[in-house]
């Protein structure tokens, strides 16, 4: 899925994941109600679409993305796109510790 694509079904992510509208919604910072909503057919706007796809698609865990990270995250991206791309693909392909041991 790609950043800011269109999340056709939030309904059936939530029950994919067996999670309540509760749970599900306020991991994302959105109330049961306001879920439910969305669940229902009302748009949901690019922020929360892009935080759904991030914590319920992706399975990553916000409480341990700090500012820093993402600061370095974006400056390695600016100043060596190759690398960071190499990083990327290699972390995807699950040998970043070989890419670590060339770049030393």
């Amino acid at each position: 899925m790609t950043m800011f694509a269109a999340i056709n079904n939030p309904r059936e992510i939530r029950r994919q994941l067996g999670l309540n509208q509760s749970d599900f919604w306020s991991r994302v910072g959105v109330t049961q109600s306001g879920g439910s909503r969305y669940e229902s057919g009302r748009n949901m706007p690019k922020p929360v679409r892009e935080l759904v796809r991030l914590v319920h698609v992706e399975q990553i865990d916000l409480a341990k993305i700090n500012h820093e990270d993402l600061e370095v995250i974006g400056y390695l991206k600016e100043t060596h796109p190759d690398l960071f791309k190499s990083l990327r693909k290699a972390m995807k392909a699950g040998t970043v510790d070989q890419v670590q041991g060339e770049a030393a």
